[in-house]
């Protein structure tokens, strides 16, 4: 396969993976606002809550830790790595490929709880109305920012780590 080649496909897969993302994130904003409500970061779930614990906090972006958020990112965590099991694989470039496409996930589907709970929209993304987000620049939370881009890197780079075939010289 030329080089070329090898781009466009390796494009294509990229492409179809954040397309499968955004699909699963849809999905999750669903269900995470059939349960949520209106009332974001699981505050009216029966949940535990830990407050003010310097490592916790920062781990979960300054944010209360809460039973509900420890296995619900845990669990997806466990699901997004699912093939690597099935296939009994892994490698960096598998690892760094997981861990893009979560990190992609959850911001996508942090956005979308937003944009389709009748509560919200997107308008009422702001600190005054989420206040779960402690961190904001250019009127975005930070996570956003820091998950794009350490998603998109981490994703990049599984896929160039994987490099193209040589060119082979015309005989």
């Amino acid at each position: 396969m030329n080089g070329r080649r090898w781009q466009v496909e390796t494009l294509a897969r990229a492409t179809a993976l954040l397309a499968w993302i955004a699909m699963l994130a849809i999905l999750f904003a669903q269900a995470e606002i059939q349960i949520e409500g209106a009332r974001g970061w699981a505050a009216g779930l029966p949940t535990w809550r830990i407050v003010g614990h310097p490592v916790l906090s920062a781990l979960f972006g300054g944010r209360e830790v809460t039973g509900y958020h420890v296995f619900v990112f845990s669990f997806m965590a466990a699901v997004f790595h699912l093939p690597l099991f099935l296939t009994l694989r892994w490698s960096w470039r598998l690892e760094a490929r997981v861990l893009g496409c979560l990190a992609l996930f959850w911001i996508i589907e942090d956005a979308l709880w937003f944009a389709l709970n009748p509560a919200y929209g997107l308008p009422r993304l702001t600190p005054a109305q989420a206040p779960w987000h402690p961190h904001w620049w250019l009127g975005v939370p930070v996570d956003y920012l820091v998950g794009v881009t350490a998603g998109s890197g981490l994703l990049g780079w599984s896929f160039a780590a994987r490099q193209a075939p040589a060119r082979q010289e015309p005989s």
